[in-house]
């Protein structure tokens, strides 16, 4: 099994933004340009943490937000765990894949599905038995980056669970034997009893959004959520970032950001600069960092991820 390392970016690479503690609004267009805005309230995070990448409309990219901040912590030397808990498309399963040891059976490779549900009964009526998180978690091509896989099948949790479905996956977390620096959950933008377990069970979560008026919708609809997931469930959650992504100058993403600060006081609002290279790299398998990582959306990415957590470099 060859795993390969995480380089860290070159400097002469890192085409960090500018970091504000609020943007002007009177601003002219002219003079106007991209930056994070990081508010004097945010403060950095330690770990271990759980962070899920959350927003119930898709194609904002929420798939390769959870990639990129990931593989920009397995690069700073954090051991991460990436939760595919998405059954439509599985994309971070697609995109990373998992390496299983040589000759395992197939019903033997656990995925998000068996921690919820168990295995599946023998073929002579043997019993349903519990999986653990860390027998779902396996290894992938890249160090210090493993993932708990998941398939179409995840959605059988929605019919076949029986109970406690809401707090099954911070309890998972909980019992986990391994020490994960970070923990990393791609969540569907279902509104189903698997994202609500997500949401339950992760500290911050970041919010992608695709500058459109359609989308600012849909970060409105999901702050109602977050907003009643505190107050019943989980209180310690807290939205870390909301990123625009796929940003390019324009006055809709001047006011999808400034709407997100408005709604946001205290997390940190950043564009992730449009890049062909985005799109292009879960062809290559490799996530957008190998696959080009002289990208702008690359030095975005990193730099948020070291905003949330505090590590150095990210000014």
């Amino acid at each position: 099994m060859t795993r390969h390392s995480i380089p860290p970016l070159a400097v002469d690479t890192l085409d960090y933004l500018p970091i504000v503690g609020e943007w002007d609004p009177d601003t002219p267009y002219g003079q106007w340009a991209a930056s994070v805005r990081v508010p004097p309230t945010f403060r950095p995070v330690g770990t271990p943490r759980v962070v899920v990448v959350a927003n119930n409309k898709g194609g904002v990219g929420k798939t390769t937000t959870t990639v990129e901040l990931a593989t920009a912590w397995a690069a700073m030397g954090l051991r991460v765990r990436m939760i595919d808990a998405d059954p439509q498309g599985a994309a971070v399963t697609a995109w990373i894949g998992a390496l299983y040891p040589d000759g395992l059976p197939t019903e033997q490779r656990y995925n998000l599905r068996h921690v919820f549900l168990g295995t599946e009964p023998g073929a002579a009526g043997g019993l349903t038995r519990e999986v653990s998180l860390d027998e779902a978690t396996w290894p992938t091509a890249l160090e210090n980056l493993d993932l708990v896989p998941c398939g179409p099948d995840l959605s059988r949790v929605e019919y076949e669970r029986t109970g406690g479905t809401d707090d099954a996956l911070r309890y998972a977390i909980a019992e986990s034997e391994q020490h994960y620096d970070v923990t990393v959950i791609d969540a569907s933008r279902t509104m189903s009893l698997v994202t609500l377990a997500c949401l339950i069970a992760a500290d911050d979560a970041v919010v992608p959004v695709k500058p459109g008026v359609l989308d600012a919708m849909g970060v409105a609809s999901l702050d109602e959520i977050l907003a009643r997931i505190r107050r019943r469930q989980n209180p310690k959650l807290r939205v870390a970032a909301v990123l625009a992504t796929m940003w390019s100058k324009s006055n809709l993403a001047r006011d999808v950001q400034e709407q997100a600060a408005e709604d946001y006081p205290e997390a940190i609002v950043s564009p992730i600069r449009n890049t062909t290279q985005v799109g292009e790299a879960p062809h290559s398998g490799k996530p957008t960092r190998l696959y080009a990582p002289r990208a702008t959306a690359v030095a975005d990415y990193d730099q948020v991820a070291r905003l949330i957590l505090g590590t150095p470099g990210a000014a």
